[in-house]
C-alpha cells in the first residue's frame, strides 16, 4: 500500500513571480533595508540633552502644592 503525500507547495526557483499586483513568493521579496541613518541630513541644532532645568523645576513645584493640598486636608477631616 502506497500513501499519495503532495508536495509543501511550488519550488520557488521554478515558479515565476505573479503578475497584476499578486503576492511574490519569498524568494522573489526584496531585503529589508539595513537602517534609516541615511535618510535626511544629521540634526546637529538641536540634540537631545535630557530635561531642561525650567521644566523640571515648574513639574516639582506643582507635585509639592498638590502634595501639601492633601495634607492639609487629611489634616481637616481628621479634626
Amino acid at each position: 500500500m502506497t500513501h499519495h503525500i503532495d508536495p509543501p507547495g511550488p519550488d520557488p526557483d521554478r515558479t515565476p513571480a505573479p503578475e497584476g499586483g499578486g503576492q511574490a513568493p519569498p524568494g522573489e521579496t526584496p531585503p529589508a533595508e539595513g537602517s534609516m541613518s541615511g535618510a535626511g541630513p544629521r540634526e546637529t541644532h538641536n540634540p537631545p540633552k535630557g530635561w531642561a532645568k525650567a521644566p523640571l523645576a515648574l513639574i516639582l513645584v506643582v507635585v509639592v502644592l498638590v502634595a501639601a493640598l492633601f495634607a492639609v486636608m487629611a489634616v481637616l477631616i481628621a479634626t
